[in-house]
């Protein structure tokens, strides 16, 4: 506690102090009265071969035969505990007549919007200039959405961001962003590690009111219920005031659930130790780290995603995202070209020439292993128990890629998975077409003929890889905005989530049709389809 904070409550701590005697006497929980909800990101790189990641139904109840022939096969266990939404759109899509967005980048203004919903600054309007500023180093004017929601209930007010290859994010692929230009860095192995060990205790989970001092909560919101009991007590004037000044401390943060399962034996059994984020952080080469073995079941990636998943258990803070990298050789797979030149079917990072052969092959290695690695982290949140369900019932973890088809990076029909209802808030065991509901909804075109060492005729100019941008296009705002509800974010009279709100969140970002981001700012900000998807929603 600092001395400001000290010296005001003072007094208040004079005259409460008497009446405090609860706190000492506080047992320690076996079970919270209420699991929190939380919300798990996992987000990937240059899309992936859309024909074959989409169950053909794109409307109904989906089954694990719906799932066997696609790249989501490794998820069919979970199927009752799925969610597709499809029909989506995200913002600020790159093309070479500037027709649906910003003329800087095709990854730049991409990642930077992406949770945004806001244009990248300074601006370009020559979608093929190298101006380094505009193309390198632009971006957004506000903030992501996982700074957004940990504002109104992580007890730091910042999100947890795992970078599973270790290295620093720059404009080209960032998609965390504090506030309007400013990139948030995520943590390595070793950081993260660091930053949860401090949250359990040997064997047994610690006191709540420990538990909370400890994830940044101050001792003013831990006699939070005291202090309203004190105040129905008569007292003097002077004494009112005193109390008053305690209570214009306590700022409006979430309930802290002390979990039960917030141990170093959950960390063991996840594999997150010492010696095993030692062992991956002596890793020689930067690209060799993703892929890496550290056991005989464990490799880089499994470690974030299992050092996610003790975030969670131990609720350090409910939003949590694990980025894997861009631009990225996965020698693990047998590949020996980066993963952006692989998805524009090249093997260099221009938008056309020779077709590697066998490339599609090669791209679904990678879609592959992308969704193993979603499977195992959605198998590790069902391991634990929470009351009646799993962790991952109480989560949201949803797997969000950058761009539908990679060739074409059109954000139309993107591809997004979620497991988990959030404590019973969506629909699980579906794939719902949230634009129109229909069941048939286009699987794209990533698999158009592409001959072997001849012409790519299919590149990021044509977009002939991708789906017709006059389908799928419901805006990427109005998911955010379901998943804000769930978690409980609050909103202000405008919609728009606010600290201190009460209001559900009905708007998020500053546009939400991809082509008012065309001039980077200079269209009145508008949301012309407010609300959250609500055909998502267990209730519809």
């Amino acid at each position: 506690m600092n001395r400001r904070i000290f010296l005001r409550g003072l007094g208040g701590a004079c005259v409460a102090a008497p009446f405090l005697s609860s706190i000492l006497d506080r047992a320690v929980q076996a079970q919270p009265a209420a699991w929190p909800k939380r919300l798990i990101v996992m987000f990937t790189h240059y899309g992936c071969i859309t024909t074959r990641f989409f169950p053909k139904k794109s409307h109904g109840p989906l089954t694990a035969a719906d799932l066997e022939s696609t790249t989501l096969k490794h998820l069919a266990p979970y199927v009752d505990k799925l969610l597709m939404p499809r029909g989506i759109r995200a913002m600020n899509e790159w093309t070479a007549k500037l027709e649906r967005g910003q003329g800087n980048d095709r990854h730049t203004q991409v990642c930077g919007s992406y949770f945004t919903c806001h244009p990248v600054t300074p601006n370009s309007d020559d979608p093929f200039s190298f101006d380094q500023a505009t193309k390198f180093n632009a971006k957004p004017t506000g903030p992501s959405l996982d700074h957004v929601i940990a504002r109104q209930l992580s007890p730091q007010g910042a999100p947890l961001l795992l970078s599973t290859a270790g290295q620093r994010d720059n404009s080209q692929s960032a998609i965390s962003y504090s506030a309007a230009e400013t990139l948030f860095t995520g943590l390595n192995a070793s950081q993260a590690f660091r930053s949860l060990t401090g949250l359990f205790a040997e064997g047994e989970p610690m006191s709540p009111d420990t538990y909370a001092a400890m994830r940044g909560k101050s001792v003013l919101d831990l006699v939070k219920d005291d202090l309203q009991t004190l105040e129905r007590f008569d007292m003097s004037r002077a004494d009112k005031q005193k109390l008053a000044a305690w209570k214009e401390l306590l700022h409006a943060t979430g309930t802290v659930v002390a979990s039960p399962h917030c141990t170093t034996s959950l960390a063991t059994a996840l594999g997150a130790t010492q010696e095993n984020v030692d062992l991956l952080s002596t890793t020689p080469a930067f690209d060799d780290n993703l892929t890496r073995r550290i056991t005989d079941s464990l490799d880089g990636a499994d470690l974030y995603s299992n050092l996610a998943v003790l975030a969670a258990a131990c609720n350090a803070t409910p939003v949590i995202f694990l980025k894997y990298p861009g631009n990225y050789v996965f020698r693990g797979l047998g590949l020996t070209q980066e993963s952006a030149s692989l998805s524009g079917r090249l093997d260099n990072a221009g938008m056309q020439g020779t077709c590697v052969p066998g490339v599609i092959d090669m791209l679904l290695k990678i879609d592959d292993y992308y969704a193993r690695k979603f499977a195992q982290l959605v198998e590790q949140l069902n391991r634990i128990d929470e009351g009646d369900g799993t962790l991952l019932d109480n989560c949201a973890a949803v797997w969000f890629q950058d761009v539908s088809d990679g060739c074409a990076r059109n954000l139309n029909n993107l591809p997004i998975v979620q497991v988990g209802s959030a404590g019973g808030y969506f629909k699980t065991g579906w794939a719902v077409n949230v634009e129109d509901g229909s069941p048939d909804l286009t699987t794209g075109n990533s698999e158009i003929t592409c001959v072997d060492g001849g012409p790519n005729e299919v590149d990021g100019i044509s977009q002939a890889t991708g789906t017709d941008p006059s389908l799928a296009n419901a805006p990427i705002n109005k998911y955010f905005c379901t998943l804000m509800n769930a978690l409980g974010v609050k909103a202000g009279p405008d919609g728009f989530p606010a600290p201190g709100g009460s209001e559900p969140v009905t708007h998020f970002g500053m546009y939400d049709r991809t082509e008012d981001f065309i001039g980077g700012g200079t269209n009145p900000p508008t949301i012309h389809d407010p609300g959250e998807f609500t055909a998502l929603k267990a209730s519809s």
